[in-house]
């Protein structure tokens, strides 16, 4: 690339970033501007913002170069993605955070649970495990805009991640939600018009959507071996009903996922940051939208790559990336696009990249203030004035880029399908049943949030074998890679987490009968309307 293009470019995108973070600074003057943006951001920013959060590099990069794998079948989750993530998060979810925020004054993910269900412990655990978990997430994100970055300019993939980690952190700590919301918007605007012209270019050069379709489907003989014995027909047919190839898909990237979306804390905290359901009814069709173009694109784009690779270099996608599931939508655009895209492209990841982990930096920095230390007492950090939420930028920076060193290539989508599924498992019964069931009781929360992320951790360290053979530890104990054979080594762990979760959350409930909570009228109100 151009240096001498690239930089003012960057330039310019940076400066326009730091006027909006900046904006969000100066608007920026409560405890709750900081934390929920006052209650009255517009609904289209909040839209592009929940878009922009929810939409990060994992999809565009990760995804995108898992069905380069697996194929069509991916369509699916974007499908979920809609559905689920947008329409049932903002219409039926949304409206109902909205409200419970507002009567029990809750600013964060945690404290809605912890005060619903007048459970400290709730607000501190939930905020604990949003705290270390939350990090595998966030390196994974640094990881793909770091790849991109890596291989478009040719620049060091340490020297990335700390470019990207720095520029996030300075949003974050100024300007809280406001900043990154703000900032957020405008970086959603540039990925619409980035992947909507990827979409476009891509489907020119296989020859167009009918044509590109027929290609790809006869390019069946071409399905590696390896992944035939594991059920693969193609990649435009789903795996072998049943087949290890069809478990990881279906109940690992496209529920695992699609269900985990509507359990995520920093998605759930943009509903706080409107002013009532007409805007979160709004916000609906631009959402919706905005999710269409960004994981319709990389799901679509992600097989016909096999198309365009086969044709130019005579492999499939995986081949050509070297068998780095990462680097595939990377090395599409850098072989498949003209210059001035890669340039797009490259703000276009800035700001999927940045949009995501700096919501995910404010969230952890959030629970590690505001629901940990402050629920447990603590109101400064080391005896200084500094907000204890600031100093959990910087702990929750230092932990993703940690980890962006230290894991493997590839991880990408798996990390995102295990961050979404044990949230799913740890939160969703208690967040449904806080909506919709006035007699749920505290013992019936915790019980089920603990189960939910005891089953699903567990899963993962003993009975996926994805996880469980690269985290060694059921080996080291065991001496096997799993303790079960197929099919529970390729079954999601949200398949089993989940639904014992919300059981034990009913039982525990309904046996704990004496201690049911009857929340004021406050609660009740919201839950009735």
């Amino acid at each position: 690339m151009n240096l001498s293009v690239l930089i003012p470019l960057c330039l310019v995108y940076f400066v326009i970033m730091s006027c909006l973070a900046y904006y969000g600074y100066k608007k920026t003057k409560t405890e709750s501007d900081y934390l929920v943006g006052g209650r009255n951001i517009h609904p289209a920013v909040m839209a592009l913002s929940y878009g922009a959060t929810f939409i990060s590099t994992s999809a565009i990069v990760g995804f995108g170069g898992v069905s380069a794998i697996y194929g069509f079948g991916l369509l699916w989750l974007a499908l979920l993605n809609i559905v689920l993530g947008i329409f049932v998060a903002f219409a039926i979810f949304g409206t109902r955070i909205r409200k419970l925020s507002i009567s029990l004054d809750a600013t964060t993910f945690p404290s809605l649970l912890g005060k619903r269900y007048n459970s400290k412990f709730i607000t501190v655990f939930s905020g604990a495990m949003i705290f270390v978990f939350m990090p595998a997430y966030t390196s994974i994100v640094l990881i793909g805009g770091g790849r991109f970055l890596q291989e478009s300019l040719s620049m060091n993939f340490n020297l990335s991640l700390m470019i990207l980690a720095i520029v996030i952190a300075v949003y974050v700590v100024s300007g809280g939600i406001k900043a990154v919301m703000y900032t957020d918007a405008f970086g959603a605007i540039i990925m619409l018009l980035g992947m909507a012209i990827f979409l476009v270019v891509s489907y020119m050069a296989v020859g167009g959507l009918v044509e590109g379709h027929r290609a790809l489907s006869a390019m069946k003989n071409m399905v590696p071996e390896s992944l035939i014995e594991q059920g693969h027909r193609g990649w435009t047919s789903m795996p072998q009903l049943g087949s290890p190839l069809w478990w990881t898909l279906v109940s690992t990237i496209i529920m695992g996922v699609g269900i985990g979306v509507l359990a995520q804390p920093q998605l759930a905290m943009r509903c706080m940051t409107v002013k009532d359901d007409r805007a979160l009814y709004r916000s609906v069709l631009v959402g919706g939208i905005f999710i269409f173009f960004m994981t319709g694109t990389a799901f679509m784009i992600g097989p016909l790559s096999n198309v365009y690779f086969a044709n130019t270099t005579g492999n499939i996608s995986i081949v050509v990336a070297g068998g780095n599931v990462d680097l595939v939508i990377p090395k599409l655009i850098n072989a498949l696009m003209p210059k001035w895209f890669i340039y797009l492209f490259t703000l276009t990841l800035l700001s999927a990249t940045i949009s995501t982990v700096s919501s995910l930096i404010h969230v952890q920095a959030t629970v590690f203030g505001e629901d940990i230390l402050k629920t447990l007492g603590v109101r400064s950090v080391f005896g200084t004035n500094i907000s204890p939420s600031r100093v959990g930028v910087i702990i929750g920076v230092i932990a993703a880029i940690g980890l962006a060193y230290i894991l493997p290539g590839g991880v990408i989508a798996q990390a995102t399908a295990f961050w979404f599924g044990i949230c799913a498992a740890g939160f969703l019964p208690a967040l449904i049943g806080a909506f919709y069931w006035k007699n749920a009781t505290r013992a019936g929360a915790i019980s089920s949030i603990i189960t939910g992320f005891t089953v699903s951790i567990f899963g993962f360290l003993f009975i996926h074998q994805k996880e469980s053979s690269a985290l060694g530890l059921s080996k080291a104990i065991f001496g096997r890679d799993a303790l079960f054979k197929f099919p529970l080594t390729h079954i999601d762990p949200l398949f089993y987490a989940l639904p014992l979760a919300a059981i034990v959350f009913i039982v525990v409930s309904l046996i704990d009968k004496s201690a049911q909570i009857n929340k004021e009228d406050l609660v009740e109100a919201a839950i009735s309307e």
